[in-house]
């Protein structure tokens, strides 16, 4: 059936990917997104092929989440909203801390307060939470079980040793997969934001009538991420680097590991979510259920563009920075009948691919480096 659907931040990755395949389905969309400079550039109408996807498909609604008059206009006449509105990049949300706050949870609670205030036909909210609000993974220690560590301090990481340590456990811990159930103790601010949208999100929708889910996407990446943002992931960062001749700077030991999921598993897995009613009221991880380590990363990078860099594993950290994480993914495969189906290698050829047909962006990585190095939260 036809729905009215509203995505906030849609013209970004991820909501502007998800726009086109709902419009496939038939759905009518709208979006309302602020067109932020550091994903879009500084002209969007000529230098955001994100935009420029979604710009004549969908009624769209120049604006931000922090403004009720702004809110009010795009939720009027809808039938589900997708809440993608964030700021995103976590070392970023170390010190931009009143601003992450203000958008994410500020924006979250105004969406909240007026559909709990207003007449509106809105009948569900899927909100992108993230995997960032596990912080650490989770681990099986051969003394004590299940156990979940807390943040890895700088005395330990400054020494050159990277790998998470949890009191009374003497052996090496075991790497498992993040379930649904696993402990929330995000490392970071932005973490501490996306737990605290999703916690809103499925608090408030069930007491006014609406149907919330929550999906705790893992490290989403393909065709059409920002090349030129430096805080939008490593895939980006590198291949940035990698066109540009640039040495490649390896943190830690490079053995620490992401769970990389390709943008239309994402799409997918979220159309599940809009469309099914067994995921009202649920949380689902969203991601492959296989950890990729950064080594891996810039190895099969340099394989698909056919060039090499000096890089080097440096043993610098940022402070925020988990070690591992992954996710278990039965819940939403045993519920929404989601499974992946871009393997990493696959999806890093369609990457790398893409890249190659795009202008090679000027490189901000460095600049964005430093502003943690003068933050005290790169070492």
């Amino acid at each position: 059936m036809k729905k009215r659907i509203l995505i906030t931040g849609g013209a970004g990755f991820i909501g502007s990917n998800l726009a086109l395949k709902l419009i496939e389905n038939g759905h009518s969309i709208t979006i309302l997104d602020n067109l932020s400079k550091q994903i879009h550039g500084n002209d969007p109408q000529n230098s955001s092929p994100l935009f420029q996807s979604i710009q004549h498909k969908v009624n769209f609604i120049e604006g931000t989440v922090t403004s009720r008059a702004d809110l009010l206009k795009a939720v009027e006449n809808q039938d589900i909203i997708v809440h993608l509105a964030a700021e995103t990049g976590t070392g970023q949300s170390m010190y931009q801390i009143a601003h992450y706050t203000d958008v994410n949870i500020g924006g979250t609670a105004l969406l909240l307060d007026i559909l709990a205030n207003t007449k509106h036909a809105v009948s569900k909210v899927v909100i992108a939470s993230s995997r960032s609000i596990y912080g650490e993974g989770k681990y099986e220690s051969g003394e004590l079980g299940f156990v979940y560590p807390g943040h890895r301090t700088d005395e330990f990481m400054r020494a050159g040793d990277f790998e998470v340590k949890y009191p009374g456990s003497s052996a090496a811990l075991k790497l498992v997969a993040t379930d649904e159930g696993s402990k929330i103790h995000p490392s970071s601010v932005y973490g501490i934001t996306k737990q605290n949208q999703e916690q809103m999100i499925m608090t408030v929708c069930p007491t006014i009538g609406i149907a919330p889910v929550a999906f705790r996407y893992q490290n989403v990446y393909g065709p059409g991420q920002s090349l030129s943002n430096p805080y939008t992931g490593i895939l980006s960062i590198f291949s940035t680097l990698i066109k540009n001749g640039k040495e490649i700077n390896i943190f830690e030991d490079g053995k620490e590991t992401r769970d990389f999921v390709f943008i239309d598993d994402v799409v997918d897995a979220t159309i599940l979510g809009i469309e099914q009613d067994a995921a009202n009221n649920a949380v689902f991880n969203v991601g492959t259920g296989t950890p990729t380590d950064v080594i891996t990363v810039v190895k099969e990078l340099f394989s698909n563009y056919r060039k090499e860099v000096p890089y080097q594993i440096s043993g610098n950290y940022r402070l925020g920075d988990i070690r591992h994480n992954y996710a278990d993914i039965s819940k939403i495969s045993a519920t929404l009948g989601f499974k992946p189906k871009v393997s990493f290698e696959e999806g890093i050829s369609k990457f790398a691919q893409w890249v190659n047909t795009q202008h090679i962006q000027e490189d901000k990585y460095l600049k964005s480096i430093q502003e943690m190095r003068e933050k005290g939260l790169f070492k």
